[in-house]
């Protein structure tokens, strides 16, 4: 990566965008310091499904031995009835073997990225509570997630709606030979998705519809045995996994529009820039939201000019911002389709095993444009 980048940058946040961003910039000669709200950078989180097109990305930085080491290969995709019954097969070993899936826990991930931006010389300075936009630098990249203090300066003060669905997120310890396998059980108006990761953990995510909310964020306890009987019709494995939860987090999946502005330029006050969650929370159904946090930090990067900050950012969000629509398009389409109920769930399931058998790599075809970018051929 060239490092002529003349740049200060401040990036408020230290998650994923706000980890990855100062990793790219920093090689590219920037002077990067990044502002955590935090006291320190904790384990929060649990499993990512992290895909090619953030890989890439990974790999340019230098960081794919360390990532490699973290994290487990992702070979296939089940999607299966709340019987256990399988529906359709994704084989991502047989019709993407060139391509690398894994499974990460969010906590390493971070943690590596941690490491690698204060051996590029990024300060990161926690337990910074921003009030007010910093103004001792060129650039600031507000990558401070769902609850953005900073997507408010450029576009407004937004409401999100409640989707009507909640979700369990927990982890338990993992079968010694559990295969590396993402698991979808699908059943009416609920689903829940499985997947081993490094270090003998079983991620799981389990979704309902339910009129009732919870806060958004992961930081809220949920009770287990509210999961157990929301999920008691499902069959085994999935009983049997979640007996052994004792610890879950509950919060609400609520729907936000992508920023229409994600970028101010620089006028008496220091140019704005959002990447990730700041600027395109998504619900979690295409595994694609570190991905696009991944993705967003390399591009802007690979964006930014000195000469002229205003027309980099521009080009920034001419990039992004219609692929980004798409996959919170996509992820909102999903679900919907994972909690059909009635005939129409019985039409979908028939549909998907008979283009699983007939044409068994059309299904994971149908997302050639997801998997094949490839942020690092942003000039």
């Amino acid at each position: 990566m060239p490092g002529s980048l003349n740049l200060s940058v401040t990036i408020v946040g230290a998650g994923i965008a706000g980890l990855t961003a100062a990793c790219a910039l920093a090689h590219r000669g920037a002077s990067v310091r990044v502002l955590e709200r935090a006291g320190a950078i904790r384990e929060v989180g649990a499993g990512l499904q992290i895909s090619p097109n953030a890989v890439r990305v990974i790999d340019a930085l230098g960081l794919w031995s360390r990532f490699e080491s973290i994290s487990l290969p992702s070979t296939r995709v089940e999607l299966r009835d709340s019987g256990g019954a399988l529906v359709a097969p994704l084989d991502l070993a047989r019709h993407r073997p060139h391509d690398r899936f894994r499974f990460v826990h969010r906590a390493r991930l971070v943690e590596m990225l941690e490491t690698a931006a204060l051996e590029a010389g990024v300060r990161i300075e926690l337990g910074h509570d921003i009030r007010t936009l910093p103004t001792d630098c060129d650039l600031v990249i507000g990558a401070d997630g769902v609850k953005s203090r900073i997507r408010p300066l450029l576009n407004g003060f937004e409401s999100p709606f409640f989707t009507g669905q909640s979700a369990w997120r927990a982890l338990i310890p993992s079968e010694p030979d559990a295969p590396p396998v993402a698991q979808v059980f699908m059943g009416p108006g609920r689903h829940l998705v499985s997947y081993p990761l490094a270090g003998g953990l079983r991620n799981i995510v389990a979704v309902m519809e339910r009129p009732d909310w919870q806060d958004e964020g992961w930081s809220q306890p949920g009770d287990p045995q509210d999961l157990r009987a929301a999920f008691a019709r499902f069959g085994d494995p999935v009983g049997g996994w979640l007996e052994q939860i004792d610890e879950v987090g509950l919060w609400g999946l609520f729907r936000h529009p992508v920023a229409t502005h994600w970028f101010r330029p620089a006028g008496h006050e220091p140019a704005v820039a959002l990447i990730g969650d700041a600027a395109h929370p998504t619900l979690p159904f295409m595994a694609q939201g570190a991905v696009m946090a991944i993705e967003d930090a390399w591009v802007l990067a690979a964006c930014l000019n000195r000469k002229d900050l205003s027309a980099s950012l521009s080009r920034f969000q001419s990039l992004r911002r219609p692929r980004c629509q798409r996959i919170v398009d996509a992820a909102n389409a999903n679900a919907r389709n994972y909690h059909l109920t009635g005939p129409a769930r019985t039409v979908a399931h028939a549909g998907l095993r008979m283009i699983s058998s007939i044409a068994p790599g059309q299904l994971i075809g149908r997302f050639a444009w997801l998997y094949d970018y490839d942020p690092t051929k942003v000039a």
